[in-house]
């Protein structure tokens, strides 16, 4: 018997009328749509879809990845339009391929680059109110610059989040953490080998607090020495957050 294919595909999404990634049992997810869809694409009662990253309520994303099984007769160069066809418009698969029956797409992947997008000007945008953080107050480049090489390596991000599973790992490496300014937008890249839930935007919130100069570059390091989730303070809000990449 021939083995079933194992599929990767990459998925593209507008989070915002979503209630996150993984699926729910009443309310409306990423994995659920997916699953759904994948059902009824395959004529099978059961598809079960592996996100590479669990974004939570109202997170976007460019490069998510997922794998699943796919039926051997099924052509893989038409699951990705045949499912665009079935999922709503704010979820897009950008291409799929077969990969070894070894691969997963979570725990396969060496590498995540998040995205958080800063809208820093005085007037609000109609257009970008879900796909960024508007705030009017300017922000201390250099400052939150200084703050975040204090997060970059590998180092235990409790205070920034919470494992999967309780009594997991809290230990995460950070390999790169960037801040840039683009016109009216200011824009932290976050590249790390994984994530705690909630570590991103809990990072952006304490960088920001920096650049408003509510806190001292030195306090983000000693966020990370308390090892106490409430030591972080408040979180951004989850529309500026983008999963842009993963690596394998």
């Amino acid at each position: 018997m021939a083995a079933v294919p194992n599929i990767k595909a990459v998925i593209e999404y507008d989070g915002t009328d979503f209630c996150g990634f993984q699926r729910q049992p009443s309310a409306p997810t990423i994995q659920g749509e997916l699953e759904r869809a994948l059902r009824e694409l395959f004529c099978e009662p059961a598809v079960k879809v592996i996100g590479a990253g669990r974004t939570d309520a109202g997170v976007h994303a460019i490069g998510q990845v997922v794998s699943f099984t796919a039926p051997e007769a099924f052509p893989i160069d038409r699951i990705s339009p045949a499912l665009n066809g079935l999922l709503p418009a704010s979820i897009r698969a950008k291409g799929a391929e077969e990969v070894p029956a070894q691969f997963h797409a979570r725990y396969s992947a060496k590498a995540r680059t998040y995205v958080y997008a800063v809208l820093n000007r005085a007037v609000p945008s109609a257009l970008l109110a879900r796909y960024a953080w508007h705030l009017t107050q300017p922000l201390d480049i250099g400052a939150m610059r200084e703050a975040a090489g204090g997060l970059v390596g590998a180092k235990d991000f409790v205070s920034f989040g919470i494992p999967e599973r309780a009594g997991g790992s809290t230990v995460r490496q950070v390999f790169d953490l960037r801040i840039a300014r683009r016109r009216d937008a200011v824009l932290f890249k976050i590249r790390a080998n994984a994530f705690l839930r909630g570590m991103a935007r809990a990072i952006v919130g304490a960088l920001v607090e920096v650049g408003r100069g509510k806190r001292r570059p030195g306090e983000v390091a000693e966020m990370l020495a308390a090892r106490d989730r409430r030591a972080a303070g408040v979180s951004a809000p989850p529309q500026g957050l983008y999963l842009t990449r993963v690596e394998y």
